[in-house]
């Protein structure tokens, strides 16, 4: 799976899906005044997570340990990590709400696909990168550090650092300076 190859979802995945799910349910039924908790699950659930970075409930994902979030990332409502390979998240980041990242990916042969199997290939993003409000991450993106993604794009391709993409499929529009 982490290799990039086609693989199928089998009974040992599945369990480690549904253990994972049970902490994320615990995570977003959380008080939220209950910092330290939230902090614990965030821990068990990724791979990785920096300093005084927030999640912010619901959030959903396949697996969690092939997800790194950077220090001081903020994530906001509704966010989607289909992690069946490394999402890699970096700091200081601005996630707005409904944010999507998409490593999981399935054949284009009818044939091959209907058998059930499918790959997966990793997401990074720099740090200090902002993606607005329902921005979709697809399979084997990185985007730069400083980059900012408009509301609503989706990113099939790869973005420098310090631009300025929107659109579906996203472009960059402009440099930031």
């Amino acid at each position: 799976m982490l290799a990039g190859e086609l693989y199928i979802a089998d009974a040992a995945l599945q369990a480690e899906q549904i253990l994972v799910q049970q902490r994320v349910l615990e995570y977003n039924q959380s008080n939220p005044a209950d910092t330290e908790k939230r902090t614990a699950l965030l821990q068990d659930i990724f791979d990785d997570v920096g300093e005084r970075v927030t999640v912010r409930p619901p959030f959903h994902v396949d697996y969690g340990s092939n997800t790194s979030i950077g220090a001081r990332t903020f994530i906001n409502f509704n966010a989607v990590f289909l992690d069946c390979n490394k999402i890699t998240i970096g700091e200081d980041c601005q996630i707005a709400p409904g944010v999507q990242f998409y490593t999981a990916t399935h054949p284009l042969d009818s044939k091959t696909r209907k058998s059930g199997l499918e790959s997966a290939h990793p997401i990074t993003i720099g740090n200090n990168v902002w993606l607005g409000g329902n921005v979709i991450i697809c399979p084997g993106v990185t985007i730069g550090d400083n980059t900012v993604v408009g509301a609503g794009a989706v990113v099939t391709k790869s973005l420098p650092a310090n631009v300025l993409a929107v659109g579906n499929p996203a472009r960059v529009i402009r440099e930031i300076s």
